[in-house]
């Protein structure tokens, strides 16, 4: 007992030593030593990063998630260490939207059948908006957050430790000015190479943590690196899917063309810029009738050159003496010509034999 009240009193002077020193220093009363300058200007550097670190998480964070009730609630579920329920995002509701609205209208009527068409590459940008908000959690944010709730956690308890050293070593300082008797400053010299050094061995492990920094902007660095690859490949994969659908939508017939604006003939080619998109870079679409599979079963066609037979899914009027008028429903052969245009096959109906537009067609088994 008579222990515990000795070291509560010790403490107690202790920390009132601390605290007198600090008033003086604020008063102008008191020296204060100074750390050296690479060391303060280590300690800039590191708040500075802190700030930032902070800044760039936050907006990063309110570019992937606008709303800022849901990013709330993420948080909370973060917090929590539960994971938020699947949510579905304004492309993929979008997108439902339009295939429920063709599924109304009629897959077999051109407004039904584009509608559809458009719903199913809404659900694909929604797909790659989800892997975008998925890379970036993982390979940005979360090593961002973890400097701040790690690194710089660790900084900041051990400057703060040195700060209490500083105080003390100052007030062993102030005693050893005020001792008068030669046995007093005996005591206040052998105080003051036990606090100075103290304070020399902290300031040191401060200095190897804040040279710590460099390492975490090169990593920093490299996340950035994977943002940006992650942000490319995103933007490339709606960048595809939007000049597919357009490219498709390109070969419906002038009279499904807004009055409004100019009328794109049957077959006519649409502008659209070129990038170079590796397709190993895009994702698959599994499962349904989507224009993936679509596609693929063309492609197959393409490259064996043999011939198919394949359902009209409505009506169209040929453009020139080279293409194929079209009925709804009928069944004709169509096949691969090298060197035309990907959106077109020859079709043959008897006698009869010219270009027609794939996305017209369904083939079958």
């Amino acid at each position: 007992m008579d222990f515990n009240v000795k070291r509560l009193a010790a403490d107690a002077g202790t920390f009132l030593s601390r605290a007198v020193q600090f008033t003086e220093e604020k008063l102008g009363q008191a020296e204060k030593t100074e750390l050296d300058a690479h060391l303060e200007n280590l300690l800039v550097r590191a708040e500075t990063t802190k700030q930032w670190t902070e800044r760039i998480m936050k907006q990063t964070e309110i570019l992937l998630q606008p709303n800022p009730n849901l990013r709330l609630e993420e948080f909370v579920y973060e917090k929590l260490e539960k994971k938020a329920p699947p949510r579905v995002n304004n492309h993929e509701l979008l997108g439902q939207s339009m295939i429920e609205s063709g599924n109304e209208f009629g897959p077999g009527t051109a407004y039904g059948n584009a509608l559809t068409k458009c719903g199913e590459t809404e659900k694909q940008l929604g797909g790659a908006e989800r892997e975008l908000i998925h890379s970036a959690a993982i390979n940005f944010l979360t090593p961002f957050r973890n400097f701040l709730e790690g690194d710089f956690k660790t900084i900041l308890k051990e400057r703060k430790l040195l700060q209490v050293k500083r105080l003390d070593l100052d007030a062993a300082k102030t005693r050893l000015k005020k001792a008068r008797m030669a046995d007093a400053r005996a005591v206040a010299e052998q105080e003051l190479r036990m606090t100075q050094s103290e304070f020399d061995r902290q300031a040191e492990i401060t200095r190897l943590l804040l040279e710590g920094v460099s390492s975490t902007h090169a990593h920093q660095l490299r996340c950035l690196n994977d943002f940006v690859e992650a942000q490319t490949t995103y933007y490339a994969q709606c960048y595809q899917y939007m000049v597919d659908l357009q490219r498709q939508l390109g070969s419906f017939p002038s009279s499904f063309s807004n009055n409004n604006q100019s009328s794109v003939s049957g077959g006519a080619s649409i502008s659209v810029p070129t990038i170079p998109v590796s397709s190993a870079s895009l994702p698959s679409v599994s499962g349904g009738h989507g224009s993936s599979a679509m596609s693929g079963g063309f492609n197959e066609l393409r490259s064996s050159n043999g011939s198919r037979k394949a359902r009209v899914l409505y009506d169209y009027d040929a453009a020139s003496s080279s293409e194929l008028s079209l009925l709804a429903d009928e069944v004709i052969t169509v096949s691969s010509v090298p060197g035309m245009d990907s959106d077109w096959l020859m079709g043959e109906r008897g006698s009869q034999k010219g270009k027609v537009p794939i996305t017209y067609l369904e083939l079958l088994n």
